[in-house]
C-alpha cells in the first residue's frame, strides 16, 4: 500500500515545486513593481513602440572616402556599446555607404545617448607641454619592480627625435596653442587631426590645454577595460577607484616603449594622453616601466567615473570618427494593431489546439489546457522579470517565437500521452502505464527539446536584431515546456490515474484500454468481450493470444477443455 502512495508523493512534491517557482516569480515582479521601478508588461521594442533614431556621418579629412570595413567595425563597436547599456531590439545599419543609422526603441537615456554620440576613434599620444599638472597616475597593475629604471630626458633637436621631443613645438605652433581657446575643439577639426602630426587640444572639462605628440598607440590594441578598487602593495584593497586596462600583443609593445621613454620624466613630459572625440578624457603620469600589457590609471576617480572611462576605452576604439547629423523620434513601425493581430493569432492557434486535443484525447485534453495555461503563465512572467531586469523588450518577432512554441509546448504532451496508450495496447493498468508511459516519453522529449534549444543559442550568438528576440523566447519557453511536463504534467497524470473516471478507463477519459485495442491485461488475465463483432476486437484477440506465455496457452487449453466437458 505504501509502495501505491509514493508516485502519489511524489506528484505532491513536484506541484509544490511548481507553486514555489511560480510564487517566486511573482513576488520577485511584485517587488520591481513596487521598488525598482517595474511594471507588469514587458516592454516593447521598436517595431512596436517606436523610439530614437541618431544618424552618424562619418569625419574625415578632406579628400578621404570611407571605407565599407570601417563602417562595418564602427556599426559592431557601436552594437557593443548598446548591448553594454542593457538596451535590446535597437537596430544598428549603414545607411548610404557612409552613414551609420542607430535606432533605439522607446525613450533613450543620456548615458545611452552619450555612448552613441562619443563615437570618435580612440588614440593615445605623448604630453608635450600642458597648462596643468597630472592628477591621475598610470602603474602596473601590480607594484613596479625594484630593477626597473628611469630612461634619459630626450635632448631636443630640429628634428624630433621621439612623440615627446619639443622639436615638435615649432613657434607657429606655440602662437596656435597660446591662442587656442578650448571651446573651439569640436571646430577645430582634432578628431580628424594627421595621427603622426602634433595636436592641440583640450580635456572634457576645458579646463586644461595641451599640446600633444603623434599617435603612439592606437585605441584597437586595447583588448579589455575594467573598473574596480585599487589594491595597495601588501594587496589590501584601498576604498580608492581605478580602471584595469589590457593590450592586445601589439598594444602591449608599443605601450611598453611608451612607458619605457616616459617614466621617469620631470613635469608634464611623463603623462601620455587618452584621445577620445579629439578631447582628452585623461592624461594620466607614467610611474612605472609596463610591458606586460597590464597597466591600472588611479587618481581622483569615483565608482561611476571610471566606470565610464572604462567603457570609453573598451567601447571608443572606433576606425573613424564620426558626428551626429540628426536626431529624432520615430513611430512604431508595426504598432499596435499589428501586435493585437499577433496576439490574436497565438490566441486562435491555442484555441485549435485545444479543440484537437480535446477531441484526440477527450477528457485527457484537459491536462494539456491547463499545462498550456500555467506554462504561459510563467513566460510571461519570466518575460516581465526580463523586460526590467535585463533591460528585454519584446518585439513581432518574440511574440511570433511565443506563438511557435505553443506546437512545440503541445507536441511534448502528445508524445506523453501516446506512450501511455502505447502501454496500454501491451496490456497494463492504467497507473502502471502513466509510470511506464513516462520513463519512455522523457528520453524522447528531452531529445527533441535539446534540440530546439541548440538551434535557439546557435540563433540568439550568430544572429543580430530580432531574429535574437526570436530566438531568446524559443529558448526560453522551450525549457520552460520542459519544466511544466515534469513539474505539472506528469503528476497530474498521476493523480487522475488513480480517480475512478480515468483509473477505470472511463470512455470518455482518453485512457480507456478498449478504445486502443487492448485486450490482454498480463499474466494471463483477459478483457472480458461480450461481443466480439468489430476487427478492432477480432484483432486485439489475435494479438492477445500472440503474447501468452507456454505456461499460459496450456492453461487456456484446460480451461477451454474443462468447459467443454461441463457442458457436456
Amino acid at each position: 500500500m505504501a509502495a501505491r502512495q509514493t508516485p502519489v508523493k511524489k506528484a505532491w512534491r513536484s506541484l509544490s515545486w511548481l507553486i514555489f517557482l511560480l510564487v517566486g516569480l511573482f513576488a520577485l515582479n511584485l517587488g520591481g513593481v513596487l521598488w525598482a521601478g517595474g511594471t507588469w508588461t514587458p516592454k516593447l521594442a521598436l517595431d512596436l513602440e517606436g523610439g530614437t533614431q541618431i544618424i552618424l556621418a562619418p569625419k574625415l579629412e578632406s579628400g578621404v572616402e570611407v571605407k565599407p570595413e570601417q563602417l562595418d567595425q564602427a556599426v559592431a563597436i557601436i552594437r557593443q556599446r548598446i548591448d553594454a547599456s542593457g538596451v535590446s531590439e535597437a537596430e544598428i545599419n549603414t545607411q548610404g555607404g557612409k552613414n551609420v543609422v542607430v535606432s533605439i526603441p522607446g525613450k533613450i537615456d543620456d548615458e545611452t545617448r552619450n555612448r552613441i554620440e562619443s563615437s570618435a576613434k580612440l588614440e593615445f599620444r605623448a604630453v608635450i607641454a600642458a597648462t596643468s599638472s597630472a592628477n591621475t597616475v598610470v602603474q602596473p597593475s601590480q607594484s613596479p619592480s625594484p630593477t626597473d629604471s628611469p630612461s634619459a630626458s630626450p635632448t631636443p633637436t630640429v628634428t624630433p627625435t621621439d612623440p615627446s621631443d619639443d622639436a615638435w613645438i615649432t613657434p607657429a605652433l606655440q602662437d596656435k596653442f597660446d591662442a587656442f581657446n578650448c571651446d573651439d575643439v569640436e571646430s577645430s577639426g582634432a578628431n580628424v587631426a594627421p595621427s603622426d602630426e602634433p595636436l592641440i587640444t583640450c580635456d572634457t572639462t576645458n579646463s586644461e590645454k595641451y599640446i600633444l605628440g603623434p599617435v603612439e598607440v592606437p585605441g584597437e590594441d586595447i583588448s579589455d577595460a575594467t573598473n574596480s578598487l585599487v589594491a595597495n602593495s601588501q594587496g589590501a584593497t584601498t576604498n580608492e577607484w581605478g580602471v584595469n586596462l589590457v593590450f592586445n600583443s601589439e598594444g602591449a609593445k608599443k605601450f611598453g616603449a611608451v612607458t619605457t621613454r616616459l617614466y621617469g620624466l620631470s613635469d608634464n613630459k611623463n603623462r601620455f594622453a587618452i584621445v577620445l572625440d579629439g578631447s582628452v578624457i585623461s592624461a594620466p603620469a607614467t610611474r612605472a616601466v609596463i610591458t606586460d600589457g597590464k597597466a591600472q590609471i588611479t587618481g581622483n576617480f569615483t565608482q561611476e567615473t571610471s566606470k565610464t572611462l572604462a567603457d570609453q576605452l573598451k567601447f571608443g576604439a572606433l576606425p573613424i570618427g564620426f558626428e551626429v547629423q540628426s536626431s529624432e523620434t520615430i513611430s512604431a513601425t508595426l504598432g499596435s494593431s499589428q501586435l493585437q493581430s499577433g496576439l490574436l493569432a497565438g490566441i486562435l492557434g491555442l484555441i485549435l489546439v485545444m479543440i484537437y486535443t480535446m477531441f484526440q484525447y477527450r477528457a485527457l485534453g484537459s491536462v494539456t489546457i491547463a499545462s498550456l495555461l500555467v506554462a504561459g503563465v510563467m513566460t510571461y512572467l519570466v518575460i516581465t522579470v526580463l523586460s526590467w531586469r535585463e533591460g528585454y523588450r519584446l518585439s513581432l518577432a518574440g511574440v511570433a517565437g511565443l506563438i511557435v512554441a505553443i506546437g512545440f509546448t503541445a507536441d511534448s504532451f502528445i508524445i506523453y500521452f501516446e506512450r501511455v496508450r502505447d502501454e496500454l495496447r501491451e496490456g497494463k493498468v492504467i497507473v502502471s502505464a502513466v509510470e511506464a508511459g513516462w520513463k519512455r516519453a522523457l528520453k524522447t522529449v528531452y531529445a527533441a527539446k535539446g534540440t530546439n534549444l541548440l538551434a535557439a543559442i546557435i540563433l540568439f550568438i550568430f544572429a543580430v536584431g530580432n531574429v535574437r528576440g526570436f530566438a531568446l523566447t524559443l529558448g526560453i519557453t522551450t525549457v520552460i515546456d520542459v519544466l511544466i511536463v515534469i513539474l505539472f504534467t506528469h503528476p497530474m497524470l498521476q493523480l487522475l490515474a488513480r480517480t475512478r473516471f480515468f483509473g477505470e478507463g472511463h470512455p470518455l477519459s482518453g485512457l480507456d484500454p478498449m478504445a486502443h485495442g487492448a485486450v490482454y491485461r498480463g499474466a494471463g488475465e483477459f478483457k472480458v468481450v461480450k461481443e466480439v463483432k468489430t476487427k478492432t476486437a477480432l484483432s486485439s484477440s489475435r494479438e492477445a493470444a500472440k503474447r501468452q506465455t507456454i505456461a499460459e496457452r496450456k492453461a487456456a487449453e484446460v480451461a477451454e477443455l474443462s468447459a467443454k466437458g461441463k457442458k457436456q
